[in-house]
């Protein structure tokens, strides 16, 4: 990791797309008149000035110039701060070279990813350098995949202080969600999709639940593709659209932290529909709305709802595990902003503040947040993200 000497402790890269500015502002509300080292990057110095204007940031705020297609740009950057929150994506496209810069220079690197075989291509590439230079590379810090990653983590420290041991099996189920996906997240699917079809070797790396969890191969994975009724809740589920990296992300949390969910660990996520024909008719109406989010004319990367309408999003999960004796338990994480926008810029600013505040002792590499962060991170997100963690009866 790089010393506290570093000129700064966090650069935004991407400050003034819409996420990464919210992300700033959230830092200028939150921390700007603490002892915080920050600034803000991008493309175009003029439109960072103008984002720090509107933001409310000091005047003397560092404005950073940095471009994707400029490797040496990024490699200054990353050898100015101790860590880099990078909201330029899709990362497919854009974010290579500033993984690359970060692992050689030991800056702590922090994204939004959901593009699983981008991420274990940078594993590949970049892992063992990133360990030797105590780099802290630490993928999907928004609504995917942390809050699904942290929820099963959570449930799962209750399951052994409770029955003694954890759950093999956990269905994610999401009960609630007001609000919509980012543009990045819609981009970053169509980035997906483009690179499957140029390349159809990729696909069978896109479809294994493993492909996270290098040199480990789990047991079969529920396929989650279309609607049916699950038994235990007593409801009709249908395939949830951030299922294919926020289960990918879980299943390396165990890896990562040495398989406490077990080697047999499964793990599925899906939308709640409701009971009876009425819920079977909501499950086929999810998947066509599903289907619409990849597809052109959805929403933009740099467009986003408007203040009132982040505000007034919310989402609420639910993860249900079943112990190998039949024991079950509920965990539930809610948040209290639209999961696309308002919630994930708080989440990964106070991840980011979470890896330099309380994880001075996670070694360099590439990690999901929970295993690098754990009981630290959830403390850190209910106390200030507005994130709430709880049991259910």
């Amino acid at each position: 990791m790089t010393s506290s000497s570093a000129e700064f402790d966090i650069i935004v890269y991407g400050a003034s797309g819409f996420t990464g500015r919210l992300v700033a502002e959230y830092l200028a509300a939150k921390y700007g008149g603490g002892d915080l080292k920050w600034a803000i990057a991008g493309r175009d110095l003029d439109k960072l000035a103008s984002v720090r204007e509107a933001i409310g940031a000091p005047r003397d705020l560092p404005l950073i110039a940095a471009d994707a297609e400029n490797p040496a740009s990024l490699r200054t950057m990353a050898g100015r701060t101790a860590s880099v929150l990078s909201t330029v994506g899709p990362y497919q496209l854009y974010g290579s070279g500033l993984v690359a810069a970060c692992a050689a220079s030991g800056t702590d690197y922090l994204d939004l990813c959901g593009e699983p075989i981008w991420m274990r291509q940078m594993i590949d590439a970049h892992e063992a350098e990133a360990r030797r230079s105590g780099a802290r590379i630490v993928f999907s810090c928004g609504y995917d995949s942390l809050p699904f990653e942290l929820g099963v983590f959570f449930l799962q420290q209750a399951a052994k202080q409770r029955f003694g041991s954890s759950v093999a099996r956990v269905k994610g189920r999401v009960r609630k969600m007001k609000g919509t996906f980012s543009g990045g997240t819609a981009a970053s699917m169509k980035a997906i999709f483009a690179a499957a079809a140029n390349d159809p070797s990729l696909l069978p790396k896109l479809r294994d639940p493993f492909v996270l969890t290098p040199g480990f191969e789990g047991p079969k994975q529920p396929p989650g593709n279309k609607p049916l009724f699950d038994e235990d809740l007593g409801v009709w589920v249908a395939p949830f659209v951030m299922a294919n990296i926020n289960t990918r992300n879980v299943h390396r949390s165990n890896f990562l932290l040495g398989f406490p969910y077990g080697r047999d660990f499964v793990y599925d996520e899906m939308v709640i529909a409701g009971p009876k024909e009425t819920g079977e008719a909501t499950a086929k109406a999810i998947i066509a709305a599903n289907n619409k989010l990849g597809a052109q004319g959805g929403p933009k990367p740099g467009e986003g709802p408007s203040k009132e309408e982040r505000e007034n999003g919310h989402f609420d999960l639910l993860f249900f595990g079943i112990g190998s004796d039949g024991r079950q338990l509920k965990a539930v994480v809610t948040g209290d902003r639209d999961p696309g926008y308002g919630s994930t810029s708080k989440m990964i600013a106070e991840c980011a503040i979470c890896l330099r505040s309380d994880a001075a002792d996670v070694a360099g590499g590439f990690w999901t947040p929970g295993a690098a962060m754990k009981e630290a991170l959830i403390k850190r997100l209910v106390d200030h993200a507005g994130l709430t963690f709880a049991i259910e009866p």
